[in-house]
């Protein structure tokens, strides 16, 4: 089955111009921000406690985490914890 490129006047695809001058949405007046109440500020962590890395793990490992749902790098974490 093939999808159909929808294209939306009113929503165009962002061009690199657009991807250059973007601004971070914490800059916006506190009246827009209150329009979005669901939009989380996640702030600067204070004493990092993870270390991004790159670990090669066998596909049918991942798939099963990833079949779990939402969060299953969590859930990778706390089975290798486990293991130590």
């Amino acid at each position: 089955m093939s999808r159909k490129i929808v294209f939306d006047d009113d929503n165009p695809e962002w061009t690199e111009e657009d991807f250059r001058t973007a601004r971070p949405a914490s800059g916006l007046p506190p009246e827009i921000l209150a329009a979005f109440p669901n939009t989380k500020q996640r702030g600067a962590q204070i004493a990092p406690t993870k270390v991004q890395v790159t670990l090669r793990l066998d596909l049918d490992v991942i798939e099963r985490f990833r079949r779990t749902g939402k969060g299953w790098q969590t859930r990778i974490n706390e089975a290798l914890k486990k293991a130590v």
